[in-house]
């Protein structure tokens, strides 16, 4: 798939262009000498079921370049569809990490930023708890997002470095929601589903490995839920299917059999129908100490990864899609150019 070139394409979990800028590169990036307007640096901190994440960038609107990029399991969303509450060390986990986050703004010289909660904040009843700590690390209330307001965001991220006009279907498999976007250079229809690679994995699948009849539960489940979808989404057979989201990227590492997680050879990566049901197999007849020992698989998504393939899985024939395009792009990069506007 051609990208644009203007665009700022995403380097990585862990990508930094060194703090120590050179006088001349301080100059440069003060304005474009084109439009003589002044470079903006933004951050971008989202705190998800599963992960938290942050991108700081430069630039204008979509016209950026992404300056870091960071991700850190932090499970935050640990029980809250059982108990409807944060777990304390689950909360300690998560604030520690946006302290750290807060810190790497500062050095950047961060003008602008904004901190999203997603769906294990909005069903938590203490999400208080996490309104407080973040005000208190970032200065800044989070927001916590709808599911509309989260799909309509990734959509513009996940779309933000691919040639428009192509009816596309953006699914972003999170740990407690999954979001499906149709449309073509703006969202037309979305869902928000409460099923979650975090939330099936806790609801379904309790033996190790599962067992048959856990897995066809799950399936159940998620073949009713994305019924329902298509419905409301109305999306063309066979429509374009971009996917988001650490389930996405890391089942495209698993295919490259690379030992260690590379996001410029995963972005943009096509999977196909075959590739993704035969790693689905494979991870459903490991142990979960043998799906932690796969090279290329962070530790903390092997409990969790057999739920999203397999959610994963019912999209793509749900929708009738031959195969996914896997995406680095995602709601962090919309917040980014929703900042720069």
């Amino acid at each position: 798939m051609p990208a644009r070139s203007s665009r700022a394409r995403a380097r990585g979990r862990s990508e930094s262009r060194g703090r120590d800028d050179t006088l001349e590169d301080g100059m440069a990036r003060l304005q474009d000498p084109l439009r003589g307007a002044p470079l903006m640096r933004v951050a971008a901190i989202d705190v998800g079921t599963n992960s938290t994440r942050l991108l700081v960038a430069e630039g204008w609107a979509e016209d950026f370049r992404p300056l870091d990029r960071r991700m850190i399991i932090t499970r935050l969303g640990e029980g809250v569809d059982r108990n409807r509450a944060l777990a304390h060390d689950a909360l300690e986990r998560t604030l520690l990490t946006v302290a750290e986050y807060a810190a790497t703004c500062g050095e950047y010289g961060v003008e602008r930023m904004r901190v999203t909660g997603t769906s294990a904040v909005r069903d938590a009843r203490n999400r208080n708890q996490f309104f407080e700590g973040i005000e208190k690390l970032t200065g800044r209330a989070p927001e916590m997002l709808s599911g509309e307001a989260e799909a309509r965001t990734t959509f513009l991220g996940a779309l933000s470095d691919l040639e428009g006009g192509l009816p596309t279907l953006v699914v972003d498999i999170g740990g407690g929601s999954t979001e499906l976007v149709y449309g073509t250079d703006e969202p037309e229809r979305l869902v928000s589903l409460d099923i979650g690679c975090v939330r099936l994995f806790e609801k379904h699948l309790h033996s190790d490995p599962p067992s048959p009849q856990e897995l066809e539960t799950l399936r159940a489940e998620v073949r009713g839920a994305l019924g329902d979808a298509r419905q409301q989404l109305d999306a063309p057979p066979a429509v374009r299917l971009l996917g988001v989201a650490g389930t996405i990227t890391q089942l495209a590492q698993l295919k490259t059999g690379l030992p260690v997680y590379d996001p410029d050879v995963t972005h943009h990566m096509v999977l196909s129908h075959g590739d993704v049901r035969r790693l689905v197999r494979r991870l459903e007849s490991l142990t979960l100490s043998q799906r932690r020992r796969i090279k290329g698989l962070e530790p903390g998504r092997a409990d969790v990864i057999l739920a999203g393939g397999e959610l994963l899985l019912a999209v793509m024939e749900t929708f009738d899609c031959a195969e996914v395009l896997a995406s680095e792009k995602d709601i962090l990069d919309g917040l980014v150019i929703e900042l720069l506007q």
